[in-house]
């Protein structure tokens, strides 16, 4: 091809449909498309939501508080919010570190530690609480030296933590690791530089600049430990009282046929998923700029 034939077809104008950009298709496709979102949210999402809540106070108020005010029922709100007060701190400060060292240094196996990260994402919740139960049970690798040394790890506290610490890992540390790999380490560079401790520069400046990152991981991570069935459901042996969760609670009500007591522990659980809905809109709400400067840093 010629450099004239190249450059009459570059002097060409672009053909019209070249034009069109992205959001600029019709209105009745971009209404079909938001009704098709909004009735997959509605049949999907809020149906369900709101089938809880009514099936919950379906008896009055009276037999709702006695549903989520019985010893079996505090038990296990007890139990949730313990499991999750250990696990989530717990999964913050290890979050953080693996992090850090991901996305501020190289080493070898930085690949196959970003893989284990991402495990509990890939396998199943329940076979994650069988492993527990082969490693610590009483017929397990370390069943017989745990048994000698009266320390109970399944069927009690411990093994509740160990399963949720291992399902709610990821999101702390899968929230950090792409903000802390665009911030770069320029800031925390100059500020050692200039004589600043290196814990000094992880509060003043590591820190601040991940804040609303490491607030959305604490919020996943949360909301997901004390919703957490199946990992719980295999290390608890399912005792009424001692080790059932909330989760746990209301499957046991739901078989034994006590479904507005079931519907009602539920609903806690749903209004605990709302709240930190709630709070984490609000946040976006009062602190937005603030937010996305730092997603987009």
């Amino acid at each position: 091809m010629s450099d004239a034939t190249l450059q009459g077809q570059a002097a060409r104008p672009a053909a019209p449909h070249a034009e069109r950009r992205i959001g600029s298709e019709s209105p009745l496709v971009q209404v079909l498309l938001i009704a098709v979102s909004l009735a997959f949210l509605a049949l999907f999402l809020l149906l369900p939501l709101v089938s809880v809540f009514v099936e919950a106070g379906a008896r009055g108020w009276v037999a709702y508080r006695e549903a989520v005010t019985e010893p079996d029922a505090v038990a296990a709100i007890r139990l949730t919010l313990l499991v999750a007060a250990i696990a989530v701190p717990f999964n913050l400060v290890v979050g953080v570190a693996a992090a850090w060292a991901i996305a501020k240094f190289e080493f070898r196996g930085k690949n196959l530690l970003v893989s284990l990260i991402d495990l509990p994402f890939s396998v199943s919740p329940v076979i994650s609480g069988l492993v527990y139960v082969l490693l610590f049970g009483a017929q397990g690798y370390l069943g017989p030296w745990l048994k000698a040394n009266d320390i109970e790890i399944i069927f009690a506290l411990p093994g509740l933590v160990l399963a949720t610490v291992f399902v709610t890992f990821p999101f702390v540390a899968r929230e950090l690791i792409p903000h802390m790999q665009a911030l770069g380490s320029t800031d925390e560079e100059a500020a050692l530089t200039l004589g600043a401790s290196p814990w000094r520069v992880f509060f003043a400046i590591t820190l601040p600049n991940v804040k609303w990152s490491l607030f959305y991981g604490v919020l996943l991570c949360n909301a997901r430990a004390m919703g957490e069935f199946g990992a719980v459901a295999v290390v608890s042996g399912k005792i009424r009282g001692l080790t059932n969760t909330m989760p746990l609670h209301v499957e046991i009500l739901y078989n034994e046929y006590m479904s507005a007591a079931a519907f009602a522990v539920a609903s806690l659980l749903a209004g605990l998923a709302l709240v930190t809905l709630a709070l984490k809109s609000l946040l976006e709400w009062r602190y937005g700029d603030a937010i996305a400067a730092a997603r987009h840093h």
